[in-house]
């Protein structure tokens, strides 16, 4: 892999592409490049085009509910928001877990955490499994990644697919940059070094078809520049500013799409892995709980073509629909036993298509899992698992059953009133549920994920994200 890197021309492009960025983002208006109009129709035809490409745009700890697309009525995401208005976004999405490795082993195989088994610091996806990255390479993709978050580095397996799976060294540093994540070593570089190598690749090789994946790191650290929004000092308006400087910067990203003229045959996908806590359950950060504010994301599709009015999803979803779905917008073979499910008939249905929404997509729980001792390399396994059916939320944490809470997001949207007591008929049919998700621990590929072992340089490296490792 080095290798192809050090043998691919753009990866010397990048110096050039970061001034090219800086010298954008100074002067950037929001003004995106049209698409032609379309309508929900059009949506089905897109599985018999052979010229599309996948632009997978992956937000680390960004909450749905800091969007103005889902309500928040600060000027965080004006950029997203106009993506959004005339694509498809999902209302209600759960992530898989509320730490990265965990939920974006979910995100790729479209598995749930008992099932994939990616739950603890050293463990890796296994080779067998099936990626997407996998099944569009096959399809004919030139395969890209970009990250910058080290639990998405090629030896926990997360590389499998790609041509080219890089971490973007850090370019020449502004000076207006502003980080206000607490830990005390910064992580290196900016995502404007994540922006340049995109610049670099599409130039190299924008007129091939491409699957291009961009994980931003900056709202993790908390960064943002001087033309951020005036929206105070606090914490919690910091992550607001720094949304405001990723929004920028997919919205530079768009509109060199639509310069290179190939924003009409691209798909654009924006996700999350998990969200962030601002001691709505006295915990700040993520990883350590699976309550709303951890656990909602966004997730917003973005056609080649203009959506009017754009379409809103309004059941319940999970992260692991997300691959299972594009793949089939796409006419793409499946991922091999995905838990996820296509959302198309829900995407059908929300656009008036069909009269109903099919009750096996509409009404299905959703799962997440959180191992609390994932980092606490002495001490053994502590799951938590959520459960969200319907309004209902149950979390059970499996060393303490006994503790296990249950909450009414149409009443209760904070998670602030435990119902346990209250309706122990609901809680005795949501335990059974994750007894049976519990249950279903047979790995999708015949092969459970392998132990690595971390030296202290990598593991100081993740410390640098702000997590806890000991």
């Amino acid at each position: 892999m080095l290798r192809k890197l050090l043998d691919s021309p753009w990866t010397y492009f990048v110096g050039a592409g970061l001034l090219l960025v800086l010298a954008l983002l100074t002067q950037f208006e929001i003004a995106g490049p049209a698409r032609p109009a379309g309508s929900a129709a059009d949506i089905a035809k897109l599985r018999d085009r052979k010229d599309l490409n996948v632009v997978f745009l992956l937000v680390d700890t960004l909450r749905a509910d800091r969007l103005g697309a889902y309500g928040y009525g600060r000027p965080t995401s004006p950029e997203i928001d106009a993506l959004a208005g005339t694509g498809i976004v999902f209302r209600h999405v759960y992530s898989q877990s509320s730490w990265t490795k965990t939920s974006m082993a979910s995100i790729w195989t479209g598995t749930y955490p008992a099932r994939n088994g990616v739950l603890r610091y050293d463990q890796v996806l296994p080779e067998a499994a099936l990626v997407p990255a996998e099944i569009l390479k096959s399809a004919g993709f030139r395969t890209v990644g970009l990250w910058r978050n080290g639990w998405l580095d090629s030896n926990f397996g997360f590389h499998q697919g790609f041509d080219f799976y890089l971490h973007p060294q850090p370019g020449r540093a502004r000076r207006e940059i502003q980080r206000s994540h607490p830990s005390p070593v910064a992580l290196l570089g900016t995502d404007e070094d994540l922006a340049a190598s995109a610049t670099a690749f599409l130039g190299s090789y924008g007129h091939e078809r491409f699957f291009l994946y961009l994980h931003y790191m900056d709202l993790h650290q908390y960064v943002f520049d001087d033309q951020a929004p005036d929206l105070g000092n606090a914490y919690s308006d910091a992550y607001d500013k720094s949304i405001s400087w990723i929004d920028r910067l997919i919205g530079l990203l768009v509109t060199q799409l639509g310069e290179q003229g190939i924003l009409d045959r691209t798909v654009i996908v924006l996700a999350s892995d998990h969200g962030e806590a601002f001691r709505e359950h006295g915990r700040e950060g993520h990883a350590q709980d699976l309550h709303r504010e951890v656990a909602e994301v966004p997730w917003v599709i973005v056609l080649p073509f203009r959506l009017d009015p754009g379409i809103v999803v309004e059941e319940r979803v999970a992260n692991a629909d997300i691959w299972p779905t594009l793949l089939d917008l796409l006419g793409l073979p499946p991922l091999h036993g995905a838990d996820g499910k296509s959302l198309l008939p829900l995407i059908e249905h929300a656009a008036g298509l069909t009269a109903e929404a099919p009750p096996e997509l509409a009404s299905r729980p959703i799962f997440s899992e959180l191992d609390r001792n994932w980092g606490a390399t002495k001490k053994v396994p502590d799951p938590l698992v959520a459960v969200t059916d319907g309004n209902l939320r149950f979390f059970l944490p499996i060393a303490k059953p006994e503790a296990a809470q249950l909450f009414d997001s149409s009443s209760d949207p904070g998670e602030t009133s435990n119902l346990s007591k209250e309706r122990a008929e609901d809680v005795a049919r949501l335990r059974k549920l994750a007894d049976g998700y519990l249950q279903q621990s047979q790995s999708p590929w015949g092969k459970a994920p392998e132990h690595i072992e971390i030296d202290e340089m990598r593991l100081n490296q993740l410390r640098a994200l702000g997590y806890i490792i000991k």
